[in-house]
């Protein structure tokens, strides 16, 4: 049931100076009829069931939206780096895609500490607009350095607003509705690539019509910048429905600080706390390493599934495609499974399971030469990826202190983009050297059993990447386990708890 909140307060006041008076708990039983008299109806609207709350379903509509808008500026910016470079643009995407992961590395454990102390409503807001007035200007962009230059500015403003964003959500619904909020917005972050790949096709034939009118002529209205418009529009929407989400006006901690300047002195220490965090709290490093690590495995699939598909399974690129389907199924199965059954799961338990289910589904699929049994494990994983994202998240947001939460979710963003470019990176690296190294030891094949087993590069690589998800699942069962064993001896009524 959505949970009615007062508007937020910029004083510490206490409620019963203010005049309010605090509630008792309500009573399970209750309906909303007899907890609000004169509501409409025994039960909260829909979309307020499904979503937990108004103010969660304005901030999903923010995002699909937004990512809609994503979707639609990263295909246009690739579109602008191939007309603006030589050679074809190859060496003038890869840059351009540079300049939007390497600032995750260093900017991102800043940008934690910062929306830990700003207010996050006001950091949205300016993010989002901020973003607007940068892709506004991409349609006039003629140079590559100018396109650069927008790319950094674009993901700088993302590294802020992306966990000020994750922080906000428990502020919103309450907490037993986490997962499927989580969900929610998994779904929202991936699942609009069609509908935005659907327009951008679409915004073609728009701009071949309006290309006719002359008026509009110096907004250079051809598809590419129809892409680029249409994304500053989305931000501005996002950024003004972020304004009406009653989220709290700043942290406390800042509030007491009383003041705003730049402390590097200060700044750092907050970053030394929210990294000694990560590594103290025993759920929140078995979220962080388990997802991270197991990305560098999980990842791997994506360079070098291509290459399974051709050289192992004989299917070229419509076996890759039908792996890619698989994975992205799986995962939207995952997804809703587990939001089904999330108050009914140990998520830290489930959360390690689905590490072990996931590795063991990539080691299964590579040791198959049939397509339709690979496919079948790889949609398997997708089945346990989905739930180790979104348990992760839930798992983060009912444990982190809101002080703290911002410097979190941005380091989990930092581990999550380093592990995904070692992946892309060593994959097919990988491939090659324990190709070679099979070869020259083996031949490229070994006997199991009577069973004669091909051992080309990409196969080996897959295995490693799935031992190293079973590795990050075995990490992660034993960070909880240990979490569970500390709070078991603090909690513990033994009487040598209690001498004097």
């Amino acid at each position: 049931m959505a949970v009615l909140r007062p508007e937020p307060r910029d004083d510490d006041e206490p409620a019963e100076a203010a005049g309010l008076v605090a509630l008792p708990p309500p009573d399970p039983s209750d309906t909303t009829a007899d907890l609000f008299p004169g509501a409409p109806g025994d039960r909260p609207g829909l979309h307020v069931r499904l979503f937990g709350s108004h103010e969660f379903f304005h901030l999903w509509l923010v995002q699909v939206v937004s990512s809609v808008g994503d979707w639609l500026g990263f295909a246009a910016i690739i579109l602008l780096a191939s007309e603006v470079g030589s050679n074809g643009g190859a060496g003038a995407i890869s840059l351009v895609m540079a300049a939007r992961i390497v600032p995750g590395f260093f900017f991102g454990p800043l940008a934690g500490v910062l929306v830990d102390r700003w207010d996050r409503k006001r950091t949205m807001v300016a993010c989002d607009l901020g973003r607007a007035a940068v892709v506004a200007t991409l349609p006039f962009v003629d140079d590559l350095s100018g396109l650069v230059v927008a790319s950094l500015a674009l993901e700088m403003l993302t590294l802020l607003w992306a966990p000020a964003k994750d922080a906000s959500v428990p502020h919103l619904v309450p907490q037993g509705h986490l997962t499927t909020a989580n969900s929610l917005s998994l779904a929202a972050a991936y699942g609009t690539f069609p509908f935005a790949s659907l327009l951008f096709a679409l915004l073609a034939g728009v701009s071949v019509w309006l290309s006719g009118i002359e008026a509009l002529g110096v907004l250079r209205l051809d598809q590419m910048s129809l892409a680029f418009y249409v994304d500053v529009a989305t931000f501005v929407f996002a950024a003004l429905m972020v304004r009406t989400l009653p989220l709290p006006a700043r942290p406390r901690s800042a509030r007491r600080a009383g003041d705003s300047r730049v402390d590097w002195a200060r700044t750092i220490h907050e970053l030394q706390e929210g990294w000694r965090y990560i590594f103290i709290n025993h759920t929140v490093r078995a979220v962080n390493l388990g997802l991270a690590t197991g990305l560098i495995g999980g990842g791997m699939l994506i360079p070098l599934g291509a290459v399974f598909s051709t050289e192992v399974l004989g299917a070229g690129a419509a076996g890759y495609g039908l792996f890619t389907t698989a994975l992205g199924f799986g995962v939207a199965t995952g997804v809703v499974l587990v939001s089904a059954v999330q108050r009914r799961i140990d998520k830290a338990r489930a959360f390690a399971g689905a590490l072990f289910v996931a590795g063991g589904a990539l080691i299964a699929g590579a040791s198959t030469s049939r397509l339709g049994p690979a496919a079948a494990f790889v949609f398997l994983m997708g089945m346990s990826v989905g739930p180790v994202y979104v348990l992760g998240f839930v798992l983060l947001q009912e444990e982190v202190d809101d002080e703290l939460r911002g410097r979190v979710f941005s380091s989990l963003n930092t581990l999550v983009r380093l592990c995904v470019l070692v992946s892309m990176v060593a994959g097919p690296l990988l491939a090659a050297f324990l190709g070679g190294l099979a070869g020259s030891l083996t031949g490229g094949a070994v006997e199991v059993a009577g069973v004669t087993i091909g051992v080309p590069g990409v196969r080996l690589a897959l295995w490693l990447g799935g031992l190293i998800i079973v590795v990050a699942g075995v990490v992660a069962t034993h960070s909880v386990r240990s979490g569970e064993r500390s709070r078991a001896a603090v909690t513990s009524p033994h009487p040598s708890r209690h001498r004097p």
